[in-house]
């Protein structure tokens, strides 16, 4: 889809000045509109899959970006001290959160996990700032299958020496990852499940309302 001056600014309203209920039915909207296909895909977990959610070109999306910051920053606790996520589906996620948290006078540092230690310098797996031992960070994802992607920044993180106990995601695939997280004893939470998602879609009738 191209957007529009005129685009933007409808999706401005929304994303900017309305109350979070409306907002969440908005970037679902979103989602269904620009990031659900189709069709025959092969996921990155290897599975096979009658679609497949490009969160990317809504998290990259300059108002579902402020949407998406707004709603996961609502469903944060008051005691966490950064977000996280592994690159490269989290990084515009926990980037959106950092952002807007600011604007809410509760800020929040975002730190991206690499897939693989820095080649070169510190040779660190995590970008961002540094916090002290035990600080408490909650892991962002897009969209959660397995949910062992969100895991290897878990795993970074503890190793690192914070606290982690909570990872919450746009959307969950319901495919297994809640209960693995449960497994693990994490706590998990998602914004959207694939049957709102399939449903919106169904409803919208594959067409563009923006």
């Amino acid at each position: 889809m191209t957007y529009t001056t005129e685009n933007l600014s409808k999706l401005d309203i929304c994303a900017a000045t309305t109350d979070l209920e409306t907002l969440r039915h908005k970037l679902l909207d979103l989602f269904c509109q620009l990031a659900y296909q189709e069709g025959d895909f092969v996921l990155s977990s290897g599975q096979s899959s009658s679609y497949y959610i490009n969160g990317k070109q809504v998290t990259l999306h300059p108002q579902g970006a402020l949407a998406i910051g707004r709603i996961l920053l609502s469903l944060i606790p008051s005691d966490t001290k950064a977000v996280a996520g592994l690159t490269l589906g989290a990084d515009p996620i926990v980037s959106a959160v950092s952002v807007v948290s600011a604007y809410e006078n509760r800020p929040l540092p975002a730190l991206i996990i690499r897939k693989e230690a820095k080649g070169h310098g510190t040779m660190a797996y995590i970008e961002g700032p540094n916090l002290p031992t035990g600080a408490k960070i909650i892991v962002l994802e897009d969209v959660v299958t397995t949910g062992k992607s969100a895991m290897k920044a878990v795993e970074r993180l503890r190793e690192a020496g914070y606290t982690v106990d909570t990872v919450i995601s746009l959307i969950d695939r319901l495919q297994g990852g809640a209960e693995f997280y449960q497994s693990v004893g994490l706590n998990f939470e998602a914004v959207f499940t694939i049957n709102d998602l399939q449903k919106r879609y169904q409803e919208l009738g594959n067409t563009n309302l923006i």
